[in-house]
Formats: C-alpha cells, structure tokens, sequence
C-alpha cells in the first residue's frame, strides 16, 4: 500500500509539472524533457556497464543532448528564416550521433568495442530522439485548447490512463501471463483492461477535444496500447538480462526513468508519424 501512494503521488506530481510545463511555453516544456533525457541516458549508460559493455557514456550524453536540441531548434524554424533548411539542423546531430562513437571507441582501451559503440548509439536513439519528439507536438501551430496543445495533451492522458487501467485492475484481478517470461507481473487481465480504459478515455478526450476526430483518438490510443506494451516489455526484457527489478530509484513508487518512460519511448514516434500523415500536424 505504501508503493501504491509513493507511486501516485509521484504520478500526480509529473502529471501537474507536465501540464504547467506545456501551458507555459514550447521552451519550458523542452527544457524539462530535455533534463529528462540527459538523466535516462545516464541511467541506461549505468545499466549497461553492469553487463558486458562499456559504454561511452559522457560523449553518448553530449551526443543525446546536441541530437535532442537540434530537434527541438528544427521544430521552431521556418526555412525563410535561416540560411539552412531546419531538417538539416537536426540531421546533422543525428549524424553525428551515429558515426563519432565508432571514432571515439578507437581511442578507448575496452573490450568488446562493438557492443560499447552498438549501446552508446542505441541510447542516444532509444532516449533522447523520442522525447525530443514530444515537443515538437507543443509548436506553435498545435491546435490548442484554454493554453494547453491538444495533441501533446491527448497524448499523455491516453498513456496515464492506460498505465493506470492496466496495473490496478491487473494488480487486483490478473491471473494470466501476458509475457511471462519476460515480465512476470503483467497479465492479459490487466492489459486488456487497460486496452478498455483507453479507448473509453480516447472517446472522452474527443468529447473534450472535438477538433480531433474520434477515430484518430482511437487509433491512437491503440498504438499506445501496442507499442507502449511492447516499449514496457523491452525495457523489462533489458531489466531482467541484468537481473534487476528497477531502472533506478529516482522516482518514488516507479523506478528509474526509464521505467516511468518506457511507454512513452517507444509509442511516440509511431503517434507522432500517424499525427503526421493525417496531417494533422
């Protein structure tokens, strides 16, 4: 019971940071995820070395940061406005992000110089390229609704609901194994309760947010189902190869970053890609 309200009150308090963040300005909001990213390479890097590899995790943290920038200045310009296209501007960092490790490793004296190369570009991509790409659903031709982008904001309801249905009804009712192999705690009861819970949510939020059609709510609600299960089992799968329960500690009732992010990471891009080809963004 103790878990249970360290862990809302940790989700309350990232819900009300989240929602101030996004009313008050893009910047603020990437400021924040940006910290964000920094800490959960930090913490995949940590990860790794406790396995067969070591990671470049300083120049993997530099490169994840300069990545995530260039995303985030790209998503604010407009090509009259510079001397480059703004696509350039976060190309750029990402190739940089995929070949310098392969540059650097030369210079280190480790083994395995493969795997630390493979980890130290997996993360910058894994991290950091995701929740860059949250902020860019908080420019300034998101549809909006009383200050707050209605997109962004879908987004994340759709992913607290999820969770939440999931692990409180899975937590009180589940019997079956959704993967058990991989992670033990999660049961088809939970998953398909909280499948339920949303695509109710999403049908509220078309309710609430009217400008978006229902069916893009429900479909994306459904790969936040799909890809944020699978994001959640990669992370677990990655978790138990160390034989560790946690990602870290830092948040209260959750884990590490990653284990509260782990949804998020990997459902975003394919949101943000369906967001895209509806042109809706």
């Amino acid at each position: 019971m103790s878990n249970f309200w360290a862990r809302t009150f940790t989700g309350l308090s990232m819900v009300f940071i989240l929602l101030a963040a996004m009313a008050i300005s893009y910047w603020f909001l990437a400021a924040i995820f940006f910290v964000v990213a920094l800490l959960g390479l930090s913490e995949y890097y940590s990860l790794c070395a406790r396995g067969q590899a070591y990671p470049q995790k300083s120049a993997g943290m530099i490169l994840g940061g300069v990545l995530y920038s260039g995303v985030i200045v790209a998503g604010r310009l407009r090509i009259p406005e510079v001397g480059i296209h703004p696509v350039a501007i976060a190309v750029i960092p990402a190739i940089l992000a995929i070949f310098l490790p392969f540059i650097l490793e030369i210079f280190r004296n480790r083994q395995n110089p493969l795997v630390n190369v493979a980890v130290t570009v997996t993360g910058i991509f894994y991290i950091a390229l995701p929740l860059s790409l949250l902020s860019l659903l908080n420019g300034e031709e998101a549809l909006r609704y009383r200050g707050l982008p209605i997109l962004l904001t879908g987004f994340f309801i759709l992913t607290w609901f999820y969770d939440t249905g999931a692990y409180l009804f899975g937590k009180q009712f589940g019997k079956r194994r959704f993967f058990e192999r991989i992670s033990p705690k999660k049961t088809w009861e939970g998953t398909i309760a909280g499948t339920i819970v949303a695509l109710l949510t999403a049908a509220g939020i078309h309710a609430l947010f009217p400008a978006i059609g229902r069916a893009d709510w429900l479909a994306a609600a459904l790969l936040i189902v799909v890809f944020g299960t699978l994001g959640d089992l990669a992370e677990s799968l990655f978790k138990r190869s160390l034989e560790m329960k946690d990602s870290g500690s830092l948040l209260p009732g959750h884990g590490g970053i990653l284990d509260r992010f782990d949804t998020i990471l990997v459902s975003i891009p394919f949101v943000l890609l369906y967001f895209y080809l509806r042109n809706l963004l």
